[in-house]
């Protein structure tokens, strides 16, 4: 209700099933998905598949495992090397897991918002590696950048890192998290994105609302070592239709609403640039996240957290996300509570 406090910009991934998602999921025909029997989670994952431009896909219960399962499908024993922006969600926010999981050194690239060029890549490529160095073997863009502010990687910059990681033998992993964001606002279709990708992923619980799922694509011989994986890493369902059908509602109903969620961004980006001792440039904010710059970030969301939730990114940062649960009016009155403890 846009009279309650606080008003959640803490992340996308705080919306609550809708009444129309809370029909399908009630409504969803459902199997045992682990002998491949439930309708619901098999075309979900047929309708990814399509989506993305790949042979096949497998539900997975988070965007995480998404990551770390598609790590493990691309990293060999004896010191192979993931090589991703400092920012990317598998570094910062996995637990570890790169190094846990899947046994991959990691090499980070300083991009800019997120996002590195072919040339910062081939740089970071180690061409010639001796017994001592580890290997190169995996590239990883993050679509849109999380913590590099929402930023959508243009397509073409996209396809000249494909080219120099095909060029030197590497594979390549999207991440695609919020990818639908990307699709919206930049009018280019998914499987674009995600052709020459090896493995790709979409998940339903940030953007698009759902309470719980991700989808990972990939070859058919991929997939089916991901099945293994997902076993082994504890995340197989039985009747998970239940879930994936608020999925699959997701893509029917909640992709070009985006657009609302970005426009509420710029509104609130807009407000912000203009407050005293915040450093945003509005023009910067592509999607639905606003990171801007204050003076002590822990210090405003603390004053702030009765009212408006937001996240720290670090001692200057503040993360704010727009969603489906947030609408043009609580920005305009967070706007106000920002303009109070700013002053």
């Amino acid at each position: 209700m846009d009279g309650e406090w606080p008003i959640n910009l803490y992340s996308d991934t705080q919306t609550r099933p809708t009444a129309g998602m809370r029909a399908a999921i009630a409504e969803a025909d459902v199997g045992d998905e682990q002998r491949g029997l439930d309708p619901t989670t098999t075309a979900l994952q047929d309708r990814v598949a399509a989506l993305l431009g790949h042979e096949a896909a497998v539900f997975l219960p988070s965007g995480s495992m998404c990551n770390q399962i598609a790590l493990r499908l691309h990293i060999r024993p004896g010191g192979d090397e993931l090589i991703s922006d400092r920012t990317a969600h598998p570094i910062n926010s996995e637990a570890g897991g790169p190094a846990q999981l899947a046994g991959a050194m990691v090499r980070t690239i300083p991009g800019e918002g997120g996002m590195f060029t072919p040339s910062e890549l081939e740089a970071a490529i180690r061409v010639r590696p001796t017994r001592y160095t580890p290997r190169s073997r995996l590239v990883c863009v993050e679509q849109t950048t999380n913590l590099g502010g929402g930023h959508v990687w243009p397509k073409p910059m996209i396809d000249g890192v494909l080219d120099i990681a095909r060029a030197h033998g590497l594979r390549a992993h999207l991440d695609g998290a919020r990818l639908m964001n990307a699709v919206v606002a930049s009018g280019v279709p998914a499987q674009e994105y995600a052709a020459g990708f090896d493995t790709a992923w979409i998940d339903f619980t940030k953007g698009l609302g759902a309470p719980v799922g991700a989808v990972l694509a990939a070859s058919s011989e991929l997939i089916a070592e991901a099945w293994r994986w997902k076993q082994m890493m504890g995340g197989s369902f039985r009747q998970s239709g239940i879930v994936a059908a608020g999925c699959l509602y997701a893509l029917d109903h909640h992709v070009e609403r985006l657009a609302e969620d970005h426009a509420n961004a710029r509104r609130l980006a807009e407000g912000l640039a203009g407050m005293p001792d915040v450093t945003l440039d509005p023009a910067q904010v592509e999607t639905n996240i606003v990171i801007f710059e204050v003076d002590d970030g822990p210090a405003l969301v603390e004053r702030l957290a009765d009212r408006v939730e937001l996240q720290v990114v670090d001692a200057r940062r503040v993360r704010a996300v727009t969603h489906l649960d947030i609408t043009g009016e609580q920005i305009d009155r967070a706007l106000e509570v920002f303009a109070e403890v700013l002053s």
